[in-house]
């Protein structure tokens, strides 16, 4: 598997992580990638699968923030006005929204065929990042069979970096990709979990912080400060969070947005041309799709208790962008840049 950030002694926080410290620390929660990489293209897709068994007929309560509305994200209109997650989210590229959208809801539709169920409507959740840098973008080569590949080999331990979705991505003017992080939430006599996965793509070298060392400005004074570096903050992040606490669509959408204090320490200033967008849902509280009782139910967590969800959200969004860096592999664009690993530095 590839390094991650604690393999250099960095610790984020003083949380504990699950087993693994990715987001599929959280019971039912897959990851799968299909990867595209040859002469032209360096991209592909990420999948995460939220649960098992058919999350269109029992939908998942979720949510959406977006800091920075620079992208193309397809059903957060949706996932905002009704609070629930109905398909698998995919991570993809610019171009690809739309074919990765088309695939997802031609899942779903069989998916419920093979469940003696009709889906009429379906809700595709789909995010992105531009990796044009390292990408011939206008090909859009992303199609339904990488989307049904990447949720076939979806797993538990997934791996990071240049993979999927984060085949192409550039992260504070280094190699960027796919990076996650978990924390363990000791409330109420049990323990929760939340999780993280990021598709990295944002910031500028000169303002990489890593637990408060200036990074970035390091390794421009070991680069001599060559000419090329990203002028601004830019190119987007997509973060996708899973937990098991019980939230409603509205705590959730208050713990998404504890996940930029995660990216500000890392350095973002969530620049003009930067999309940093965030998806979240909770296994806890399912809805069914053809609910016969009038009134439904369900258990929410105590206001006050949230505090600890808020910093376990800071944290594994900060840890597993650095994972992100740190798992990439030293990536040459086709103008010849070269766009190194954090690792190196490390």
């Amino acid at each position: 598997m590839s390094a991650r950030i604690a393999d250099y002694g960095v610790r984020v926080g003083r949380l504990k992580p699950g087993e693994l410290d990715k987001i599929t620390d959280v019971p039912g929660v897959t990851v799968g990638h299909a990867t595209i990489a040859d002469a032209r293209h360096r991209t592909g897709v990420t999948v995460i699968l939220p649960c098992e068994d058919n999350v269109f007929l029992r939908k998942m309560t979720a949510a959406g923030f977006v800091l920075n509305g620079f992208g193309k994200t397809q059903g957060l209109v949706q996932v905002g006005e009704l609070g629930t997650l109905e398909t698998p989210i995919a991570l993809t590229n610019t171009l690809n929204v739309g074919l990765v959208s088309d695939a997802l809801a031609s899942y779903t539709v069989r998916r419920c065929e093979r469940d003696g169920a009709q889906a009429l409507s379906v809700n595709p959740v789909v995010g992105e990042c531009n990796d044009a840098r390292l990408n011939a973008i206008a090909d859009r080569p992303v199609r339904e069979k990488h989307v049904l590949a990447a949720i076939q080999s979806a797993s538990r331990d997934f791996a990071e970096g240049c993979v999927g979705a984060g085949a192409g991505t550039v992260c504070h003017g280094l190699k960027g990709g796919i990076g996650s992080a978990s924390r363990l939430l000791p409330l109420g006599g049990k323990t929760y979990t939340l999780g993280v996965l990021v598709q990295s793509n944002h910031g500028t070298l000169e303002e990489l912080t890593v637990r408060g060392r200036r990074v970035g400005e390091e390794i421009l004074r070991a680069r001599r400060k060559r000419a090329g570096e990203p002028p601004c903050d830019q190119g987007s992040i997509m973060i996708v969070l899973a937990t098991d606490l019980p939230l409603d669509s509205r705590q959730l959408g208050r713990v998404l947005r504890r996940c930029t204090a995660g990216l500000a320490r890392c350095g973002s200033y969530f620049g003009h041309g930067s999309g940093d967008v965030m998806i979240g849902f909770t296994t806890e509280n399912r809805v069914p799709h053809n609910a016969t009782e009038a009134v439904l139910t369900r258990r929410v967590l105590a206001e006050p208790l949230l505090e600890l969800p808020f910093r376990a959200a800071a944290d594994a969004t900060e840890e597993a962008v650095l994972n992100s860096l740190v798992a990439a592999q030293e990536t040459v664009a086709p103008d010849g840049t070269v766009y190194e690993s954090l690792a190196k530095y490390l």
